[in-house]
C-alpha cells in the first residue's frame, strides 16, 4: 500500500469542517434566541405592568344614548372599552386632582392599592332616572333618614334606616347657592388608614342624557364641592355635537 493512499495519522485535522459548521450554526441559534427572550422577556413585562393600562392619549369617540363623548384612551379603565362607536357605558379613571389618565409619572396611583385613593372612578351610561342623586334627596332619601344628623368633613351626615337597603351607608348633603343641595352616599371607614378608594358614590346627570356615577375616598370628603364640579367639567367639555361627528 503506498503512503498516497493512506495518510499519517498526525496529518488529521483535530476538527473536522462539518463539525465545526454545527457548532457554529449551533451558536447563532443560541445567540438569536437569548436576543429573542431578552426582547420578549421586556414586552412582556412591559405589559404584565400595565395590567391593561395605557398611556395613549389617543382620542376614543363613543356615543352613549343621546350623546356623544371623546376621552383619552388612557383615562378609560378597560381595553375592551376602547373603540369608537356605539356603547351602553364607559369606565373612566382620573388622577386627583390632575384630572388625568394613565401615565408613566402617575402609574403608581394605578398599580399600588395603598395609593389607590388618589383616583376618581367614573361610569358614564345613559340616564334611567329622572332625577339625580341631589333630586332624589326630597323624594327618596329624607324618608329613610334615621335619627339625628351629625357633622362630618363639612357635611351634614345622616344615618339610613337599617331596613332601607342600603349595607351601613351614610348620607352626606351641604346646601350649594342657586343649585338643588349635594348629596353622597359613603361607607365611612372607622379610620383615615381604612379607607379605601371607592369609600363614596355620587351620580349626576350631564349632557342630553347622560348619568355619571363617580366614586372616590371619603379621605377627599373635604373636597367634595371641587371633585363634583371638576368631574361635571371633564364630561362636559368632552361632549361632541352631532354635527361635528357627521363630518
Amino acid at each position: 500500500m503506498s503512503n498516497s493512499a493512506v495518510g499519517h495519522p498526525g496529518e488529521q485535522p483535530l476538527l473536522s469542517t462539518r463539525f465545526l459548521v454545527r457548532v457554529t450554526a449551533t451558536i447563532a441559534v443560541l445567540a438569536l434566541l437569548t436576543v429573542a427572550i431578552s426582547v420578549a422577556g421586556r414586552w412582556f413585562g412591559r405589559h404584565i405592568s400595565l395590567a391593561g393600562n395605557t398611556e395613549s392619549n389617543a382620542g376614543i369617540t363613543l356615543t352613549i344614548g343621546l350623546d356623544t363623548v371623546g376621552l383619552p384612551a388612557n383615562t378609560i379603565r378597560f381595553p375592551s372599552e376602547r373603540h369608537d362607536g356605539t356603547a351602553e357605558r364607559v369606565d373612566l379613571y382620573l388622577t386627583w386632582p390632575e384630572m388625568q389618565g394613565y401615565s408613566k409619572e402617575t402609574r403608581q396611583r394605578f398599580d399600588d392599592v395603598a395609593q389607590s385613593s388618589g383616583l376618581i372612578f367614573l361610569q358614564i351610561t345613559q340616564g334611567t332616572m329622572s332625577r339625580d342623586m341631589s333630586g332624589r334627596l326630597e323624594p327618596i332619601y329624607s324618608h329613610l333618614m334615621d335619627g339625628a344628623s351629625e357633622t362630618s368633613h363639612g357635611l351634614t351626615l345622616h344615618r339610613l334606616r337599617a331596613d332601607a337597603g342600603y349595607n351601613g351607608e351614610v348620607l352626606l348633603t351641604a346646601p350649594r347657592e342657586g343649585s338643588a343641595d349635594y348629596v353622597v352616599r359613603c361607607v365611612l371607614p372607622s379610620s383615615a388608614e381604612m379607607a379605601t378608594s371607592g369609600d363614596c358614590q355620587r351620580d349626576i346627570k350631564v349632557g342630553k342624557d347622560l348619568s355619571v356615577l363617580y366614586r372616590f375616598s371619603s379621605r377627599h370628603l373635604a373636597d367634595w364641592d371641587h371633585i363634583d364640579a371638576a368631574i361635571r367639567t371633564f364630561v362636559e367639555s368632552r361632549l361632541v355635537s352631532r354635527s361635528a361627528t357627521l363630518r
